[in-house]
């Protein structure tokens, strides 16, 4: 049953549907999915084209928007929108460590997940969309693995779609995730740098900060062990808008006098909690080495063995030296699955999925060479989470599509550009630019 209210501005809508676990056996299993209907309240009685948002991830359900809050005031000028909270995340039917028992052990709960990756969340769009439109293909605007599953979107089912945006998330179509992380590690230290540049004072700061967790056993308020490799991955805030001056201003009051000597702060260790856990998201964690997975190679843990290749971001060698302490960014790695109270039960099912080779493909190069539906993409020029080079590899491969290569956002431009960015996309969608 449907439920509308109202916030300013805006009629809400709640949308409840039953898709199959595989679509591979419609006959089967099914679970729910969740997606919130928003229009402009002056336009709440008209007939307006359905323009349908994939989030980033994979792991989070559709933002909680209150208003027209960013892209979705120059979206609602001339669409009906539905935020989607993608299988698994969200109000759609959960997966995570309190739910994935239910599958069995971890070997059953590997299975399960496997239908949670980009072809599966682009088959629910495709068995809800006659439901919402009444048929008629609609607009997608998928930013970052949203983009993803947008590019998978036209390669198995361009009928269903009027144009496509994309907003920091072409994917490569061949990479596997070595070679997305062999172009990562750069990237990051680059951002690393950049931060470091702004804020020199940060150099010592986040040495101390390494230096006392190598000496020191720190538990976080929830129980997570936060270990100098924890630490370093607090770089993954470098890839957003604001994300250099969040880290400066955690580093700053990192420390705090007590009796015993110099400790980390209740207020720092609370903030550190809040951007390492996984408990909201830890999808994030089990499936993100898993949407680059395309043939029989496993992903293997790609991230923490092709981190050794870059032996600068080794913290110890970094204190024992004089130079600054790089941090990391979008990576997952085996010791989260021992640190993270949300994601210790999930370390034999992740050690399955990393281990797994019979992955399906997630992309059609050739029907991708011959699309007609209208492409446009905002490539960021070193976005730290996807890969420049290997997106616009890929614009050149997808027939037609348009980019806007632009080095005024970051990763989350289409959020911290508020209309501009959409307005500019759907314009180049319409040959209007």
């Amino acid at each position: 049953m449907s439920v509308t209210y109202r916030q300013p501005g805006v009629v809400l809508t709640d949308h409840h549907f039953t898709v199959p676990l595989d679509h591979d056996d419609p006959a089967g299993e099914s679970i729910g999915l969740y997606g919130r209907e928003v229009v402009a309240s002056d336009k709440a009685g008209q007939d307006l084209p359905w323009l349908l948002y994939l989030q980033g991830g994979p792991g989070f359900g559709a933002h909680r928007f209150v208003g027209r809050q960013a892209w979705l005031a120059r979206a609602l000028e001339d669409h009906r929108v539905l935020l989607l909270d993608q299988r698994g995340t969200g109000h759609s039917t959960p997966a995570n460590r309190q739910t994935l028992p239910l599958r069995g052990g971890p070997a059953e709960q590997a299975d399960y997940l496997t239908h949670f990756r980009a072809d599966s969340i682009v088959r629910d769009c495709e068995a809800i969309r006659p439901v919402v439109t009444g048929g008629a293909p609609w607009t997608v605007l998928g930013q970052s693995f949203g983009g993803f599953c947008t590019v998978a979107y036209l390669s198995t089912h361009p009928e269903g779609l009027a144009a496509a945006v994309v907003t920091g998330g072409l994917p490569s179509l061949h990479a596997h995730a070595d070679d997305v992380y062999r172009a990562a590690y750069p990237r990051i230290e680059r951002k690393v740098a950049a931060h470091y540049a702004r804020y020199p004072q940060d150099v010592e700061r986040a040495r101390r900060v390494a230096d006392h967790l190598l000496t020191h056993d720190v538990v976080l308020p929830n129980g997570y062990r936060c270990t100098v490799e924890a630490f370093q991955s607090l770089g993954i805030v470098l890839g957003g808008s604001e994300g250099s001056h969040r880290l400066h201003f955690l580093l700053e009051h990192a420390f705090v006098p007590t009796a015993q000597g110099p400790a980390l702060s209740d207020a720092f260790l609370e903030e550190a909690q809040g951007l390492l856990s996984y408990a909201g998201h830890p999808l994030y964690a089990v499936l993100h080495e898993a949407v680059y997975a395309q043939d029989d190679r496993p992903t293997a843990w790609s991230a923490e063995r092709v981190r050794a290749e870059f032996p600068q971001f080794d913290a110890a060698k970094a204190l024992a030296g004089d130079g600054p302490l790089l941090f990391t960014g979008e990576s997952v790695h085996p010791w989260m699955f021992g640190s993270d109270p949300a994601l210790r039960p999930l370390r034999e099912t992740a050690d399955l999925l990393a281990a797994r080779t019979d992955w399906r493909p997630l992309y059609d190069p050739a029907r991708l060479a011959d699309n007609e539906v209208p492409v446009a993409a905002a490539v960021y020029h070193d976005d730290m989470y996807v890969d420049a080079q290997h997106s616009l590899e890929t614009a050149r491969a997808v027939r037609g599509l348009r980019t806007w290569v632009t080095d005024e956002f970051e990763h989350d431009g289409v959020r911290a550009g508020g209309p501009r960015v959409l307005d500019r996309l759907l314009a180049l969608t319409r040959d209007e630019v």
